[in-house]
C-alpha cells in the first residue's frame, strides 16, 4: 500500500511517531505542504498512491481523477472542503476525517485572537521590540456580548471558556442542540441579531456554497464599529475585499484572522494594522496533532485490514 502525507511542516515536527508507524503498514511519502504546491506537481505525485492523507491541499476531481490507484482518502483534520467528497464516492473512493481532536485547540486560539485584538498586543509588542513606548486604548472582553457562528465541537469549546469571563452568549447554527445550549447559557438567534448586537463575532461553522461569502458588504454593515470579527473556521466564509474596506474606514475595530480564502495568503487584509493574522495555526498544539495522529492511524490500520472505516463523510 502506497501512501501519500501532505501535512504542514510543524504537524511532523511535532509528531514523528506517525510516520514511523504509518511505515510499518506500508510504504510511505511525504510532502511538506506550507509553502503549498503546484497542482502539476501534485497530479504527478499522487499518480501512483493508494492512500492520500491531507491537511489543506485541494483535492478536486481533476486530482482524483490523477491518481489512477487511489482507494482511499483521509482528511488529517476534521473540515474536508478541500477534499472533492462528493465526486470521490462517486468514484468508489472513501474519505474519512477525525473531527473534534483539534476543537480545544481552535477555542484556545480564538480566545488568543480575541484578547490581542482587543488590546493591541501584538502591535504594541512590536513597538517596544522597536524602541517606543505609547499607550493606546482598547476593549475588555469581560462580561461583553459574544456572538458565535456554528455550534459544534470548536463553538462549543468557545462558549465553555466564554463562560469564564462571564459573556452573554448568543449562537447562529443551523443545527441547534438545545441541551449543550442549557447547559452552556447560550441564546440562539438570527444571523441578523448575532452580528448586530454582538462585541465580537467568532465564525466556526463549515463552509459550503451555502456559507461561502457569508460575511460581506451587507452583513458587515450590520456589526458595531466597535466590534470585533474572529475568524478561525475557513477563509472562504469571509468576502475578503469587503472586511478589507471595512477595517479600513474603521466600519470595525478589529480583526483576528487564523484563515484565509488563499493558503499561504497574499491579501493585504494580512497587513492592516487593525488585523491580528496568523497563518492557519488553530490546530496547531503538540496535544491536538498527537490526538488526531493517533486517530488517523486507527483508521489506515482498518483499512489496510479490509476493516470498516471509522468517521466516513461520503
Amino acid at each position: 500500500m502506497k501512501m501519500l502525507f501532505m501535512l504542514r511542516d510543524a504537524f511532523i515536527e511535532a509528531n514523528p511517531k506517525l510516520i514511523e508507524e504509518a511505515r510499518t503498514i506500508g510504504e510511505v511519502n511525504v510532502i511538506l505542504t506550507d509553502q503549498g504546491i503546484e497542482k502539476e506537481e501534485l497530479k504527478r505525485e499522487v499518480a501512483d498512491v493508494d492512500v492520500i492523507v491531507v491537511a489543506i491541499v485541494n483535492i478536486d476531481k481533476e486530482i482524483i481523477d490523477a491518481a489512477a490507484n487511489l482507494k482511499y482518502i483521509m482528511k488529517f483534520g476534521s473540515g474536508y472542503d478541500n477534499i472533492d467528497h462528493v465526486y470521490a464516492r462517486e468514484k468508489g473512493i472513501p474519505v474519512t476525517n477525525v473531527p473534534g481532536q483539534n476543537a480545544e485547540a481552535v477555542a484556545d486560539h480564538a480566545f488568543g485572537l480575541m484578547l490581542a485584538a482587543a488590546r493591541h498586543v501584538t502591535q504594541k509588542n512590536q513597538e517596544m521590540k522597536s524602541g517606543k513606548w505609547e499607550l493606546s486604548m482598547g476593549f475588555e472582553i469581560f462580561n461583553k456580548r459574544l456572538g458565535i457562528i456554528g455550534f459544534g465541537n470548536i463553538g462549543k469549546a468557545i462558549a465553555r471558556r466564554a463562560n469564564g469571563f462571564h459573556m452573554e452568549i448568543s449562537v447562529y447554527a443551523n443545527h441547534k442542540d438545545y441541551d449543550s445550549a442549557e447547559k452552556l447559557g447560550v441564546k440562539f438567534v438570527d444571523l441578523d441579531e448575532l452580528l448586530s448586537t454582538s462585541d465580537t463575532v467568532v465564525i466556526c461553522t463549515n463552509l459550503n456554497e451555502k456559507t461561502r461569502n457569508m460575511i460581506n458588504v451587507e452583513t458587515l454593515s450590520l456589526m458595531k464599529p466597535t466590534a470585533i470579527l474572529i475568524n478561525i473556521s475557513r477563509g472562504g466564509l469571509v468576502d475578503e475585499d469587503a472586511l478589507t474596506e471595512a477595517l479600513k474606514n474603521k466600519q470595525l475595530f478589529a480583526a483576528g484572522l487564523d484563515v484565509f480564502a488563499d493558503e499561504p495568503t497574499k491579501s493585504e487584509l494580512a497587513a492592516l494594522t487593525n488585523v491580528i493574522a496568523t497563518p492557519h495555526i488553530g490546530a496547531a498544539t503538540y496535544e491536538a496533532i498527537e490526538r488526531i495522529g493517533d486517530g488517523a492511524l486507527a483508521n489506515l490500520k482498518r483499512f489496510a485490514a479490509r476493516e470498516e472505516l471509522a468517521n466516513l463523510v461520503n
